[in-house]
């Protein structure tokens, strides 16, 4: 300990470290548990869209066996996300819960939106790689507060409309051709 004039030292004591130590235990403020649960649990659903998403593209508009394949891939990989981030902040079961819906959300929305862009001519890499790249777009917007719930609840809307908006299949210029 070096002694200065006025008599006060400086340096770390025994009794700073305790002081320290003090100061951490006490409860978070501000952006603390109270947010950090709810802010956390949304994070994990908006990950785990974005990991379902992923998985789309990389499977694009395959078979129903593969897509059941992806499926519980999907829902596997979501609740990895969820268990991650449970065990890193808290949350609890719900983490694990909306990553894993989130996930399967996501890949059920994203094989449409794949699938309807290969029947109009789109090529199998150049989609895979646009909707991974919105997967990317979705993993960044699920750490703003809030937005990961707003993805997990826009995600079956939004595959109603994609659902509702695909045409019907007319006979159209075929009925012609026919000899009759």
């Amino acid at each position: 300990m070096k002694k200065t004039s006025s008599g006060h030292s400086f340096g770390v004591t025994q009794a700073s470290y305790a002081g320290l130590r003090k100061k951490r235990t006490r409860g978070a403020r501000g952006y603390g548990s109270g947010m950090g649960s709810w802010y956390w649990i949304g994070v994990s659903a908006g990950l785990g869209a974005a990991v379902g998403i992923l998985i789309a593209a990389a499977v694009g508009a395959a078979v129903r066996t593969v897509l059941v394949v992806a499926g519980v891939a999907a829902v596997l990989a979501g609740l990895a996300v969820g268990f991650g981030i449970d065990e890193w902040q808290p949350g609890g079961w719900v983490d694990v819960v909306l990553g894993a819906g989130g996930a399967l959300l996501g890949l059920l929305v994203a094989v449409q939106i794949v699938g309807g862009a290969l029947r109009r001519g789109g090529t199998r890499g150049g989609t895979g790689a646009l909707v991974a790249g919105s997967a990317f777009v979705v993993a960044a917007l699920a750490w703003i507060p809030g937005v990961g719930y707003l993805m997990v609840l826009a995600l079956p809307v939004l595959a109603v409309r994609i659902r509702s908006a695909q045409p019907e299949r007319y006979a159209g210029l075929r009925t012609l051709a026919r000899d009759e």
